[in-house]
C-alpha cells in the first residue's frame, strides 16, 4: 500500500465506519486465551495503526479490559450491532489495533507474526514459514525497518 492511499473498513450493520489514512505498521495473529474467549475463535488478527490515522464515524461505546499479563487495554465496538472494531492498548503507546477482518480488503494484511502460540488450538497447524513466537515478539527485530522508522518518528512528534 502507498502511504498517500487509504483503507476503509466498519462493522457488520454498517453504523460504524472508518478510514485508515496511512500504511498500517504490522499484522499478527494472537492465540492467547483472552483473544480467544473475546472473540470466541481459536486466534484473532489484529492490525496496528498509527493512532492519528484512524478516522471513525458512527457511534461507539467501549469498555475497558484487562489481559492476563495484567495490561490494561480499552476495546472499541459498535452500539448497534456490536462489532469489536478496535483496541487500544495501554502497552502501545501512540498506536491503535484494528480488528483486520473489519476492513474492506482484508486478504491485503495477513498475518506477519502469530504470537502466543503456546496457547495455540492443538489441531490448528501453522505452515513453516510463518513468523511464530511463543508469547510476544521484540518489535524492533520483528516489524519491518520503514515501520519500525514510521513508529519512532510519531512518538519523537506526538504532541504529549
Amino acid at each position: 500500500m502507498k502511504n498517500t492511499q487509504s483503507l476503509k473498513g466498519g462493522c457488520i450493520c454498517g453504523q460504524v465506519k472508518y478510514q485508515i489514512t496511512d500504511k498500517p505498521l504490522f499484522t499478527q495473529a494472537c492465540h492467547c486465551k483472552d483473544c480467544k474467549v473475546i472473540t470466541g475463535s481459536s486466534y484473532v488478527v489484529n492490525t496496528s495503526v498509527l493512532e492519528n490515522t484512524l478516522m471513525v464515524e458512527g457511534e461507539i461505546s467501549s469498555t475497558k479490559l484487562t489481559a492476563g499479563s495484567g495490561a490494561a487495554s480499552r476495546a472499541f465496538f459498535c452500539t448497534k450491532c456490536g462489532t469489536y472494531v478496535y483496541t487500544d492498548y495501554d502497552s502501545a503507546v501512540g498506536r491503535l489495533t484494528v480488528r483486520t477482518k473489519t476492513l474492506e480488503d482484508p486478504d491485503k494484511f495477513p498475518p506477519q507474526a502469530h504470537i502466543f502460540v503456546k496457547d495455540k488450538d492443538p489441531w490448528l497447524n501453522l505452515s513453516e514459514d510463518v513468523n511464530c513466537f511463543e508469547e510476544m515478539y521484540d518489535a524492533k527485530t520483528t516489524w519491518p525497518e520503514e515501520s519500525l522508522k514510521r513508529y519512532s518518528e510519531y512518538l519523537k512528534n506526538r504532541p504529549k
